[in-house]
């Protein structure tokens, strides 16, 4: 009997993950930059419209993000889209980091259901306001 309901659940985990690309199940199975940075310069937390939660903390070095880690609560297209947005914001300017846009997030993700979008919406508000909080604290990595 359990054999049976493993191949009922994997066969209905395929399905689910078929409408999602590569990358997207790449990033929510193995997530870039998870976790905690102790002594940060800026950190935020943000709760999305479907009650996933997305945190992110960053550290700058000469205006520039040197370390940036997420955590969230949520489902596996927030989580590939914390590990998205990090990727793209590490290493940038804050400017450039501001400048970083959902689309940049989805596109980057290959794309996103409909009902997911607001996953990149959540991940890129958030770190635009961990950058606030960086720049509010007067911490620009001078």
């Amino acid at each position: 009997m359990d054999s049976e309901l493993d191949r009922i659940a994997e066969k209905l985990e395929k399905q689910v993950w078929e409408q999602f690309s590569e990358t997207v199940f790449d990033h929510a199975k193995n997530p870039r930059n998870f976790g905690v940075i102790k002594g940060e310069d800026g950190h935020a937390t943000v709760t999305g419209q479907c009650g996933d939660k997305i945190q992110i903390w960053l550290k700058l070095s000469n205006d520039l993000i040197s370390e940036i880690s997420f955590w969230t609560n949520g489902c596996g297209t927030s989580i590939a889209s914390g590990s998205m947005v990090t990727e793209l914001a590490k290493g940038k300017s804050v400017d450039k980091a501001l400048q970083i846009t959902p689309l940049d997030v989805l596109k980057a993700l290959g794309g996103l259901p409909e009902e997911d979008v607001h996953c990149a919406f959540l991940a890129v508000n958030t770190l635009h306001e961990a950058i606030k909080n960086c720049l509010e604290a007067g911490k620009d990595g001078k």
